[in-house]
């Protein structure tokens, strides 16, 4: 058996064995098979995609590459909530705290920015001293001590999907069912909870981009999550616009800690309620998904989920400071706004032309090797419904490279339609699988 023979396979649209996913797995995890033989098996997966069998062997394969966590001894019941990636998605990190605040251990393992996404433990390592690399032991020391840990990908856990998640980002293929499906579902599998809530986003802003792959790719996970022994539910959310206000890391996080105040954008109202409200229910602690979305706003209100917030935070090193006064949180050199020349309503707003600006700026990677840039961005002051007056500011551009700056204002002018007639907000959340 030899990878040139396995790529061939694929290459030529035919099925790969249990044997022929094994074999790639374990020798890429160990270098045998080097990066640009992994990136023409993926890329000639991308392309001819695979059946069902492939798309199982795959993932079970990447979770068995590493150590799969056994968290029974924090609880019956560990839920895992996982998003297939967005634009201006800080849903993560605004629920955990308000899922963990409410009793519920919240063992949380998240990944970087992938193409035009933003990813959790980037918006995370935004704040000084926050570490995201911690040990399983003091990973799991977390979650019983303070009920909550959330960290990135460990070398031991689903090594084989750390690799190739990364490929698939610098060689564009990110946007593909088999690949996205077996990468969220081996991490979770890895990652030991035993109930898993997605979150598939769905538009410009995802890797889905009509409603139909949405489901078929949530379809695929709870088949996997069912061959797992792994309860799964999937919520379809909205990404053709931002979701909330703010894109970019330290950008991010401050709207994170104004929702956990409770100053709170309607769409992330919205998702973090439902999606919460059946993570409560997955935990047994209560099946009426109305009274959960009760109980999650009253935490809010409380200040609970914030305090649990502050509690993650210092717990894994972060400066609090700068979460108790964002202000704090260092600034980009040119904040740019981009006027409005027309009069109307905002008829779309492109989430993935924000998201690709917001990556130019250095919010995210353009290679898998790239450095990330904390404070660099886009605010949105205007999105789809929202009247527009001629010489509104539409959004401010956060940019540490003026040239840059200027040409993302451009841009971002291109990403807006503005029509004369009001058109409906689209909804948020596009149903339940």
């Amino acid at each position: 058996m030899n990878i040139q023979k396995i790529i061939a396979k694929k290459r030529d649209g035919k099925e790969l064995s249990r044997d022929d996913i094994n074999y790639f797995v374990t020798k890429y995890t160990d270098g045998t098979i080097t990066d640009y033989q992994a990136a023409a098996l993926v890329m000639a997966i991308y392309i001819n995609g695979m059946n069902e069998e492939e798309i199982t062997a795959l993932t079970l394969e990447m979770a068995n590459s590493g150590d799969i966590l056994d968290l029974s001894e924090i609880s019956e019941n560990v839920i895992d909530k996982h998003s297939t990636g967005g634009v201006g998605d800080k849903i993560t990190l605004i629920l955990t705290p308000i899922i963990a605040s409410l009793g519920i251990p919240v063992a949380k393992m998240s990944g970087r920015g992938l193409g035009f996404t933003g990813g959790t433990v980037d918006k995370l390592e935004s704040i000084p001293g926050y570490k995201t690399d911690i040990s399983i032991n003091n990973f799991i020391k977390n979650v019983k001590e303070v009920g909550i840990s959330v960290i990135g990908q460990t070398a031991n856990l689903a090594p084989a999907d750390k690799k190739i998640y990364a490929l698939r980002d610098s060689i564009n293929c990110v946007a593909s069912i088999p690949l996205i499906a077996s990468s969220i579902m081996s991490k979770k599998i890895a990652a030991g909870a035993n109930k898993i809530v997605l979150d598939v986003t769905v538009g410009s802003g995802a890797f889905m981009q009509n409603k139909e792959d949405a489901t078929k790719l949530s379809n695929m996970m709870k088949s996997i999550g069912k061959l797992a022994n792994r309860e799964t539910v999937c919520v379809l959310t909205n990404m053709n616009e931002p979701v909330g206000y703010a894109v970019g890391n330290t950008l991010e996080i401050i709207e994170t800690i104004e929702c956990l105040k409770g100053n709170i954008p309607e769409d992330i109202k919205e998702i973090i309620t439902t999606i919460g409200s059946y993570i409560i229910k997955l935990s047994g602690k209560n099946d009426d998904l109305e009274q959960n979305k009760k109980m999650i706003l009253e935490n809010i209100k409380t200040g609970e989920a914030y305090n649990k917030f502050l509690e993650l935070v210092q717990n894994q090193g972060g400066d609090i400071e700068y979460i108790k006064n964002p202000d704090k949180f260092e600034k980009a050199k040119y904040i740019l706004p981009v006027i409005s020349e027309k009069e109307g309503y905002v008829e779309e707003l492109n989430a993935k032309a924000i998201g690709e600006i917001s990556v130019i700026l250095g919010a995210g990677r353009i290679k898998k090797e790239d450095s990330i840039d904390k404070s660099v961005g886009i605010i949105l002051n205007r999105k789809i419904s929202d009247g527009v007056q001629k010489g509104n500011i539409l959004a401010y551009v956060h940019a540490n490279d003026e040239q840059k700056g200027k040409e993302a204002v451009e841009k971002i002018k291109s990403a807006y339609k503005i029509s004369e007639m009001k058109v409906e907000k689209e909804k948020t959340i596009l149903g339940v699988i």
